[in-house]
């Protein structure tokens, strides 16, 4: 069995860090391809479609505090890790989006640019992604000064700006640069 692995997340300003780990079976869904080259709209329905499938699918985070304390790259691997661990199953093997990996006690493999060209990668890009997004989403309800239900953390120019007059808050990544500049 081949696990796809795949975050989102690395590069906003605020919220965790997401993995998705996917086993496609028999019922692979029509469509899968990187969720940056998706609209809201399809992704979404991918994300049902993979949930409603046979695929074996975990998802781990990595909190803010542990983004901070670890740095967003080791931040990524926890994530991921626990990601493969929620599969609930070992994979024989597991391919991960990006040129590094990892140190992991399954085989695996980085594939640059695997999530447009695995489809196992792929689904789980889209499940990251989705997460990610209704994490961000349920953020906003309680900060919705930071625009996040738009920007989903990254740095845009309302986010900075809302920055500026409200400062952070306990779901900023305080070791970002732009974050700890403010404080």
């Amino acid at each position: 069995m081949i696990a796809g692995v795949d975050e989102a997340g690395r590069g906003p300003w605020a919220g965790p860090v997401v993995a998705a780990a996917v086993i496609l079976r028999h019922n692979i869904p029509a469509g899968l391809n990187d969720s940056k080259k998706l609209s809201a709209l399809r992704r979404e329905t991918l994300f049902a479609a993979l949930h409603a499938s046979d695929a074996v699918i975990g998802v781990g985070q990595a909190s803010v505090a542990e983004i901070d304390a670890l740095n967003i790259l080791q931040a990524t691997y926890l994530a991921m890790t626990r990601a493969v661990a929620a599969l609930g199953t070992e994979p024989g093997e597991i391919l991960v989006d990006g040129n590094r990996l990892p140190q992991w006690r399954w085989p695996a493999r980085a594939i640059v640019g695997g999530d447009a060209s695995v489809p196992a990668i792929a689904a789980a890009s889209i499940i990251a992604k989705v997460t990610r997004d209704a994490i961000m989403a349920d953020l906003h309800g309680q900060h919705p000064h930071y625009g996040w239900l738009r920007n989903q953390g990254y740095g845009t120019a309302a986010h900075a700006a809302a920055l500026k007059i409200h400062g952070p808050c306990l779901h900023h990544r305080r070791s970002f640069a732009p974050i700890r500049a403010l404080l």
